[in-house]
Order: C-alpha cells, then structure tokens, then sequence
C-alpha cells in the first residue's frame, strides 16, 4: 500500500545547522522550525530507532527501500498501531528533508498496521457526576472544565489566564489538535470556583514578580513580537505547577502548566473509588461530553465545532455510540413473559 506523510509542510527556507552530531542537527533545525518540545522527543526517539534498526548506519546510504522496511516491521513484526507508523514516517522524512537536505521517495510502499475502528468509551450521566464526587482540588476543579468544554488533557492544562472569558462564557482554545484555534464551553457553575482558584494562582504569580522569577513560556514569534508578555500576568498558566523549573531549551527559569500526569492518575483514582467498571481516562470525559451533547439533540455541526474537528465524519463516531443504547429495547425473552 502507498505510504504519504501527512505532516504539514515546513517554510521551504533551507536552514543548516552548526551542530556535528547527527542528533543535535536534527534538534536544532526543529527549533529553528518552532516545533514542540514533545514532537521533539518522538522525532528524535523514532529516528534513533530507524537507524539502530539498519545497524547504526548513517541515514545518507540508506534509501528507500530500507524505510520501508522499517515501517513494515513496525507493523508486522513489532505490532504498532497506525499512529505510531505514520508518525515514524514523518519524523524520517523530516530528517531527509529538512536536516540532511536530501530527496526522499513520495511513495513509500510499506506494510500498513491496520487501523482499528473502536467506539470510544463512555460514561453515562451519573458515571460522569460519580467520577467527579471523587475528583477535588486543582485536578478536580480542571476535569470538571475537561469535561464541560470536551477539552484535550493538554489543552486544558496548558489554558492561560486570558484564555477564560468569563462575560462570554467561553473557554479559547489556543494551538489545538492540527496547530487551531477554536472556541469552546465555560460552564456557568464554574465561573466561581475558577475565580476563585484564580485568585490563588494570582498569589504565587505576585511572589514570583516579586522574586524575579515571573516568566512563562511562550512560542518563539510570541515571545519576539511581546518581550515583556511572559511576566504578564494574563499570560501566566491558569493551572500551574507547584515548583518553578528550568526550561530544557534555554536554561530559563519558569513556573510551567501542571503536569498531565497528575490529571491522568486522579481520573483512576476516582475511577476506583466511584467504582465505575469501565476503562476511564480523561479523554473519557471529552467522548462523554459529545455524546451527551447529541443526546440532548445538538446539531452534530456544533458538536463538531465545539470538538475542534476538521471533518464531521470524525464526530459521527459518536452517534454509532448513541446507536449502542439499547436500554429501551424489549428483549423477546422479557416480552414472552408479559
């Protein structure tokens, strides 16, 4: 089967790096092309793992025909899941082309992992209202948000001050899921315990101004164009780690967003103490707001906008998981008893 990258292309501007090391080149021109910190470390890690796989051959004599067989390993031999592959496949092609400044084929023949149709998990009303009796705290006061917005993990912890309107009754959501923005729900019933969790926030914001150490990050365009934004105050992550910490990049000292982990190990927690018998991870609460949202009979369409979804079909998913509901179905077994 043809193998296309999917990764959005790159500004056709060539930029050499002055690194030795094959690896500190390919760091350097991800940098220069304003990359995640975490596209990163999958890019180099999946790089690594293709040269190691050809014997730690340099990836100038290697060809097309060796990247296809490491994809296809990945699919035969190794299991991986579709994703996985496709993102291999573009950490490779990004070396080629961006990096080592070389032509690679636009027609990979590689074994394709199969891509599993799945109905998403989900949690029925009094599952959410369970889960979430269990849930306090920052982590607590953030799934309630994850769950009535239909926020990602990282979208909701990487939310900055201004990104809540509290007039309008909206959450932005900024540099989402294919690098969009989009508008989402503020539930009313939050606006005051996120005042006042922001108030809180506001207090070690002034300690750290007051300190020195007032500084978030921002990405590269951001910082060069508002020097003076990320000591401002609505800038700042609206859900804060509790430590300061040194940026990997550039030595900085910042007070970062909270760690995902930390959401991730509250929701199976409170899975086990709600005694909800069903595999539940914060992306539970997204597919569950969907999917009340249509059974209260929104139009897909808006549900499709809320989600940040390029394509409808992506949201339709779950109206097969409305089509599952069965609950109001008669078994014959039940009517022969009547």
């Amino acid at each position: 089967m043809r193998f296309r990258s999917n990764k959005v292309e790159q500004p056709k501007k060539r930029f050499r790096p002055q690194s030795v090391r094959l690896m500190d080149q390919v760091r350097e021109v991800m940098r220069y092309h304003h990359y995640s910190l975490r596209t990163e470390e999958s890019y180099v890690r999946w790089i690594l793992a293709f040269i190691r796989f050809h014997g730690k051959q340099h990836p100038r004599d290697l060809g097309k025909a060796h990247i296809e067989a490491f994809l296809s390993d990945m699919a035969v031999r190794q299991n991986y899941a579709a994703s996985s592959q496709s993102l291999a496949m573009n950490a490779i092609v990004f070396l080629y082309k961006h990096v080592l400044d070389l032509p690679v084929a636009e027609d990979i023949e590689a074994i394709r992992s199969k891509k599993p149709v799945r109905l998403p998990v989900v949690l029925s009303r009094s599952e959410v209202q369970r889960l979430l009796a269990q849930c306090g705290g920052m982590s607590g006061l953030l799934l309630r948000l994850m769950y009535g917005g239909g926020l990602r993990v990282m979208e909701a912890v990487r939310l900055r001050v201004q990104d809540l309107d509290f007039d309008q009754g909206l959450i932005i959501v900024r540099d989402g899921k294919g690098g969009k923005d989009r508008s989402t729900l503020f539930p009313k019933s939050l606006h005051e315990p996120v005042r006042q969790h922001l108030e809180k926030v506001r207090k070690i914001y002034e300690e750290d101004l007051a300190a020195g150490n007032a500084n978030v990050w921002l990405p590269q365009r951001l910082a060069q164009k508002y020097p003076h934004a990320p000591k401002e105050w609505i800038w700042q992550y609206a859900f804060p780690s509790r430590k300061l910490s040194v940026d990997p990049r550039g030595g900085e000292t910042r007070r970062h967003h909270m760690d995902e982990s930390n959401i991730q190990k509250a929701v199976r927690l409170a899975r086990r103490k709600a005694d909800i018998q069903k595999r539940v991870t914060s992306h539970t609460l997204r597919h569950s707001f969907a999917t009340h949202l249509l059974e209260s009979g929104t139009n897909i369409r808006v549900v499709q906008k809320l989600l940040g979804h390029k394509d409808v079909k992506t949201t339709e998913i779950y109206t097969h998981v409305l089509q599952q509901n069965l609950t109001a179905v008669v078994s014959p077994l039940d009517q022969l008893e009547q």
